[in-house]
């Protein structure tokens, strides 16, 4: 196919022939990254792709590896070291063309000299922030390092921090701008004009299923008392009802003698197939075979009450982890008690 022929060719378009080669398994891993609307939009166009040339196909898996690339160069070492090797690995004009692609993406990495710091050495860079700030540079991080500097604020500092990342949603260029002048660092590449989406209520979930159960504790009951919903939102995505084969077995049996077999039913009526072996494993053959039973003879189930029942597992896994009976395991140093 042409240049310009190729050049013609959507996004979306490029989008849909490409998950088409990567095949059904690694498509829906990629969709679990994807939002609703982004998936739909996709689904369909890969709905009316008929057909697609051997050519068309070599250039789209040539373009994305080239883009995987760049961003790995920029990662290790910024746009200049990846411009750098991109030109020794597909000459002057070629890098050039994969580097413009990218822009956009490029500019929505604010903070990335922070990305690769030492998080006792970030925790020394940023503690006498205002809690803003910190929130702000914390929403950026990976949620490992953001959980090292969150269990390592002072107490009272940690639920504030933590509720302004929940509760952030657009930041502004300029904002981001400022923070760094004031910070003294500069970013690589200009931010882009439009608001950039950062922090949420999924963000703070992911810092906080990583951090220490202490740590975790002090903020929720804080958030409990200053901002109730926003807790009971927060609470309801940090275990979900799939997040059971974390568990180790002796702690699956403990709260399985705490469900109604009715409930257990309904629930892994819509599990998937590694939650139900594992919750079977755990039950006597006589038992697994009587919930199986159940939920062949209950025929359809409505959605909300499949959640509902989940749900209610998932509260019993937390009342059972407040009580000490069992552990969940996660980072910033708790340990496995059997």
């Amino acid at each position: 196919m042409a240049a310009q022929e190729y050049e013609a060719v959507s996004g979306i378009q490029k989008a849909a022939i490409l998950l088409i080669s990567l095949g059904p398994e690694k498509s829906a891993n990629v969709f679990k990254h994807l939002k609703e609307e982004e998936i739909e939009t996709l689904t369909l166009e890969i709905a009316n792709t008929r057909s697609v040339p051997p050519d068309l196909k070599e250039q789209v898996l040539e373009e994305f590896y080239e883009v995987c690339l760049a961003q790995q160069y920029i990662a290790e070492g910024g746009i200049g070291y990846a411009k750098e090797l991109l030109d020794k690995a597909l000459g002057e004009d070629k890098a050039k063309d994969v580097i413009g692609r990218l822009t956009a993406s490029l500019q929505v990495r604010p903070f990335e000299f922070v990305r690769k710091a030492d998080p006792a050495q970030l925790l020394n860079f940023i503690q006498d922030e205002h809690p803003q700030t910190i929130a702000l540079i914390l929403a950026y991080l990976s949620s490992n390092q953001a959980a090292a500097v969150v269990g390592a604020l002072p107490p009272e500092k940690q639920a504030d921090v933590a509720k302004r990342i929940a509760l952030m949603d657009r930041t502004s260029p300029d904002v981001i701008k400022e923070v760094e002048k004031i910070l003294e660092k500069k970013l690589s590449s200009l931010v882009n004009q439009d608001y950039t989406i950062v922090g949420g209520v999924d963000a703070i979930v992911s810092i906080l299923n990583t951090v220490d159960r202490s740590t975790e504790k002090h903020i929720m009951e804080t958030l409990e008392i200053e901002e109730p919903e926003l807790a009971d939102e927060i609470r309801r995505k940090m275990f979900v009802f799939e997040d059971i084969l974390s568990l180790d077995n002796r702690a699956i049996q403990t709260v399985l003698r705490e469900v109604d077999n009715s409930e257990l039913a309904i629930a892994l009526k819509n599990a998937n197939e590694d939650v139900q072996n594992c919750i079977f494993n755990n039950l006597s053959s006589r038992l697994a075979a009587m919930i199986k039973e159940d939920m062949d003879y209950m025929g359809p189930v409505r959605l909300k009450d499949v959640e509902d029942a989940q749900q209610k597992i998932v509260n019993i896994i937390r009342r059972l982890e407040d009580t000490g009976e069992i552990v969940i395991s996660r980072g910033g140093g708790d340990e496995i008690i059997v």
